[in-house]
């Protein structure tokens, strides 16, 4: 049997997956009932990041359960593909919520798609855990009692690359986002921000591209004749790829700094290898220079699973599926009114460090890397990456008030 690059051999792994599975049945009451968790997501659509997001989840599921479960009953995971619209994810969560019986939903990847949820959520009174969409709608204007978010919103985001963009000393700046909400809040919250701070700051090209379908060369073109001397960029995926690489050809950034929300997460800097656009401000996740004890577990964990490296959909996965233990085992119990309190101030130990959900805004303190991109060995990477806090960059219990001033 050949072992794989980064782990242990297949047949290794499948031993070790049956001793969980002997020890799980050895702590677990016989025919305890599971904690059925609903989770959809738009697995078709955004395989990069939502594919190591699901094997996230299912080694977090493995360590709870073998580890005796929550309140003494396994941790089961109810899937389904949400379609990547709000239609769908809505009638997805229904059928989640009455036909699976689940306990809580979890899950979604596109801002306007969480936002839907998050309002079915409120209306059907059922907990929800918003792992990915990044939105700030979804934990301010647009809040309510029964969601709650893990991962750094649009805005958090945005403030942890604002002391580079801001340094820089650029006065002229484009911008180029994907024209769905994730991208528009981005958008307007860098404008705000960054005018908030050098108030002499001029917009001279504003690019809004359609998800997915991104016509790069006039894209980058555009920006280009524009001679912005800073960047803003919010794509990702295929279109950030088919951006930079127009951008590169046609020379449409030169001279220009350049911030960019999510281009350091491996799901997205990895294809890019020698194209990697050297010297962008970046937020990701540098799995390969985090020497904390907590990452250090995690990855050990996960390549003996899967062989292979986390990417950030899987930190996302396992940490939503820790969290979701940790609310329960407060909670003491699956009930709804029950498990929204207990999230309220929640502790949860991840890979990252401890984080906590805030009781103002139900938003995660988790935070991110920032970062400089660079080639190496033909590969992109990030140079000099920091841990920002996420508590750092969120505004007050205060201001939250003001910005949710009606989400119960």
């Amino acid at each position: 049997m050949r072992p794989s690059s980064l782990g242990c051999p297949r047949r290794l792994r499948a031993t070790l997956a049956g001793a969980a599975a002997l020890l799980l049945g050895a702590l677990l009451p016989a025919g305890a009932e599971p904690i059925r968790i609903g989770e959809l997501n738009s697995y078709k659509a955004q395989p990069a990041f939502l594919d190591p997001y699901r094997k996230g989840m299912q080694l977090a599921l493995d360590q709870v359960n073998a580890s005796g479960g929550v309140l003494g009953r396994p941790l089961e995971l109810v899937s389904r593909d949400d379609g990547g619209n709000p239609g769908d994810a809505v009638r997805v969560a229904e059928e989640l919520v009455t036909r699976e019986k689940v306990d809580l939903l979890t899950g979604t990847f596109l801002s306007h798609v969480g936002l839907a949820v998050a309002d079915y959520a409120k209306r059907r009174k059922v907990f929800f855990l918003a792992a990915e969409p990044l939105t700030d709608k979804l934990t301010w204007a647009d809040g309510n009692r029964y969601t709650f978010r893990l991962r750094p919103s649009t805005y958090m985001q945005v403030a942890m690359l604002l002391p580079a963009a801001t340094a820089a000393k650029r006065k002229r700046w484009a911008l180029v986002y994907p024209n769905y909400e994730y991208g528009q809040s981005a958008a307007e919250t860098f404008k705000k921000l960054i005018r908030a701070a050098q108030p002499d700051v001029e917009f001279v090209a504003e690019q809004a591209t359609p998800l997915g379908k991104i016509d790069a060369g006039p894209v980058a073109q555009a920006i280009a004749d524009a001679k912005p001397d800073g960047v803003f960029n919010v794509l990702f995926g295929p279109d950030l790829a088919k951006f930079v690489r127009e951008a590169n050809t046609r020379g449409a950034l030169d001279g220009a700094f350049v911030v960019s929300l999510l281009s350091g997460e491996p799901e997205y800097l990895d294809p890019l290898k020698d194209e990697t656009p050297a010297g962008w401000v970046v937020t990701g996740y540098p799995w390969y220079a985090i020497e904390t004890p907590e990452h250090k577990a995690f990855l050990d964990a996960y390549r003996a699973a899967y062989g292979d490296h986390p990417r950030l959909g899987s930190i996302v996965g396992y940490t939503t599926i820790k969290s979701i233990a940790a609310g329960i085992a407060r909670a003491g119990s699956t009930d709804t009114e029950k498990l929204v309190a207990a999230f309220s101030g929640l502790a949860v130990d991840g890979p990252f460090g401890p984080f906590t959900f805030r009781a103002s805004d139900h938003q995660a303190t988790l935070g991110a890397y920032v970062g400089t991109l660079a080639v190496k060995d033909g590969r992109g990477v990030m140079l000099d990456p920091v841990y920002v806090d996420g508590a750092s960059v969120l505004p007050s219990d205060a201001e939250v008030a003001k910005l949710r001033p009606a989400a119960d």
